[in-house]
């Protein structure tokens, strides 16, 4: 008899079939001598299910030791049906009451049984070695770039959040923190500490970016903003879109902690990605800025982040502030490139003399994913790990070249030409070692010239430097 050797999870997985038959059998029986073994057998195999069910023997008879009737049969039957019903039940409502742990490459994670809640930790660690050939007021050095825990999750279907803590440099500091209403992935509100929808380059994860240092369009776009923004994808995920209002950032920095000047800055962007791998699209803000400082107006920095743009101390924003990025890129099997254009205007003071002043720069990065894999905009994974004697990983070469144009019209009055370049023009080149899904290894050139920024009307020296980083990331 098969259900002999069956174990009694998978007896107490379908009783309600066996159990309907035994009932049917025993209504269907005569009530007779000649009924009487099949009845016998059919009691038998209860007796066998109570044993399973409650670990002991059943009784077969009545008190007074008479065989049990069809009825007292059905009626145990029934019992027994109803008990392994609420087993099933409580083993059910456990299952769902458990929380669900996992740890891989992306991280760690715990999640509420029934999927609802759920906190994910992940990080992020850089640690760079920096050497430059010429002296250019900067120091060779080791340094920790990023160390960027992050916790995120869910907190039911409608409400996520994110905190990302930065413990690299002299003190801490929060990087992002921000809270989602998940109406729908078409439209999410986003509220806190966010990046600036703005420029590409700067929306590319950290640990993402081809070369170790953004280039000239993040000088120009904002960093992180403090405000609320709607955002989602439509279209299959092809079309995604921002618009938020912010506090406003001076290009290139984060925003400040609390709003200096009470105005407020728009921004907003949309991209489309027809094919994967194929996007374009545009990102802009608009806004009023009010004050001098490093909370109005911007200090331009070199892909060695090397300052060699800054206004006199006395120039004041006061005005309208406008950004204007065009931007795309191509991922193909194993080739990628991105480009961006972007234009920030400002309108500036000094003395009794207003000027708006436009600012400009463009980069181009370009990359081959040597061993084959596909190239990203959020990164390369291997193939194969690398493992001694069998796999090396995986190798990218990059390069890129990036312009950034200073306003004629910023010179001499709104910024000093003896320390202020007009123009920084940049290249470099570099090779990623992907090891592992978490382990990366980065060697970079860097090569900026510049126009004006030195004394008697000279040039700032050309700017070379080898970059190299070991990053972690989970």
């Amino acid at each position: 008899m098969p259900y002999l050797n069956a174990t009694p999870r998978a007896a107490a997985t379908r009783p309600s079939l066996w159990l309907a038959a035994a009932i049917a059998v025993v209504l269907a029986a005569p009530a007779n001598a000649q009924g009487q073994p099949a009845l016998e057998d059919l009691l038998r195999r209860l007796e066998l299910l109570e044993q399973r069910q409650a670990g002991a023997a059943a009784v077969a008879s009545t008190p007074d030791g008479q065989p049990l009737d069809v009825a007292e049969l059905d009626q145990r039957l029934r019992t027994l049906e109803r008990n392994l019903e609420l087993k099933q039940e409580a083993l059910a409502a456990k299952e769902k009451a458990t929380p669900v742990v996992t740890a891989g490459s992306g991280g760690a994670a715990i999640k509420s049984g029934d999927g609802q809640y759920e906190f994910k930790f992940r990080g992020l660690v850089q640690g760079d070695a920096r050497f430059f050939d010429n002296d250019i007021g900067a120091n060779d050095t080791f340094l920790f770039r990023r160390i960027r825990p992050t916790i995120e999750g869910s907190l039911g279907k409608l409400v996520g959040f994110r905190l990302t803590p930065e413990f690299a440099g002299d003190s801490a500091s929060i990087v992002d923190a921000y809270v989602d209403l998940k109406f729908d992935p078409a439209f999410t509100v986003r509220a806190g500490k966010v990046k600036g929808p703005v420029g590409l380059e700067r929306l590319q994860s950290g640990n993402a970016t081809a070369l170790i240092e953004r280039i000239f369009p993040t000088e120009l776009a904002p960093n992180r903003e403090l405000g609320v923004q709607v955002q989602g994808e439509v279209a299959g995920g092809k079309v995604n879109y921002t618009v938020g209002v912010y506090n406003g950032a001076p290009d290139g920095r984060d925003g400040a902690t609390a709003n200096p000047d009470d105005n407020f800055e728009f921004a907003g962007r949309v991209f489309f990605e027809p094919v994967k791998g194929i996007g374009f699209g545009i990102g802009g803000s608009v806004g009023d800025k009010e004050g001098t400082g490093n909370n109005f107006l911007p200090r331009f920095r070199s892909q060695a982040q090397q300052q060699f743009f800054n206004y006199r101390s006395a120039v004041a924003a006061d005005g309208r502030h406008t950004r204007f990025s065009p931007q795309g890129y191509v991922y193909r099997g194993p080739f990628g490139l991105l480009a961006e254009y972007i234009e920030s205007k400002q309108e500036v003071v000094v003395g009794g003399t207003r000027a708006e002043l436009k600012n400009t720069a463009w980069q181009g990065t370009v990359g081959w994913v040597l061993t084959g894999e596909d190239a990203g905009f959020r990164g390369v994974r291997p193939s194969r790990p690398f493992k001694p004697g069998e796999s090396l990983g995986a190798f990218e070469i990059v390069g890129r070249y990036g312009v950034l144009d200073v306003d004629d019209a910023a010179f001499p009055l709104f910024a000093d030409p003896s320390v202020a370049a007009r123009k920084a023009e940049g290249w470099s080149a570099g090779v990623n070692w992907y090891l592992t899904g978490n382990l990366k290894l980065v060697l970079n050139y860097l090569h900026t010239d510049f126009q004006g920024g030195a004394a008697a009307g000279n040039d700032r020296p050309t700017e070379k430097a080898v970059f190299s980083r070991l990053q972690v990331s989970f």
